[in-house]
């Protein structure tokens, strides 16, 4: 009886220990805030800014982000081709391992596109990331005015 005792409790401290791993690693990802641009005037386009930190032992893949204030949101980065520069789609972004990863003018971006309501500035909007693994990142990015050039 002794033995059957010993047995399940082993299986219940290695199952506990499987579901602390787990908790732990869902964690450790995490975000700066950052801000969402207002639109230039008559456009229905603009752009989020924020800081992805891993803190996991492991790569993970960001493979969407949404906000119920946006028809949708896009992954995009620009990149120097033949002399000028472009903005790309991404379908996914790796993200190394106890690393972060910048989301800013002039690189890696979020595209919001078609505002569901007013943007006005301070403005609080929810963001939801999603990653291949299965977790997700909630937020809340501030509507900042345009800067002046």
């Amino acid at each position: 009886m002794r033995v059957v005792s010993l047995r399940v409790l082993s299986m219940l401290l290695c199952s506990v220990a499987l579901l602390f791993t787990a908790v732990l690693s869902a964690t450790q990802l995490s975000i700066e805030p950052g801000q969402i641009r207002m639109p230039m005037p008559g456009r229905t386009v603009t752009a989020a800014y924020l800081t992805i930190y891993n803190q996991q032992q492991q790569a993970v893949t960001l493979i969407a982000a949404s906000s119920p204030a946006f028809e949708r949101v896009e992954i995009h980065t620009h990149l120097h081709q033949d002399g000028v520069m472009r903005m790309v789609r991404l379908d996914k972004l790796d993200l190394a391992a106890e690393q972060s990863v910048t989301f800013q003018p002039g690189g890696l971006h979020l595209m919001l596109f078609n505002p569901q309501q007013e943007l006005t500035e301070s403005l609080k909007i929810p963001l939801t990331l999603e990653f291949a693994d299965g977790q997700t990142l909630h937020t809340e990015l501030p509507v900042v005015a345009m800067p002046r050039r």
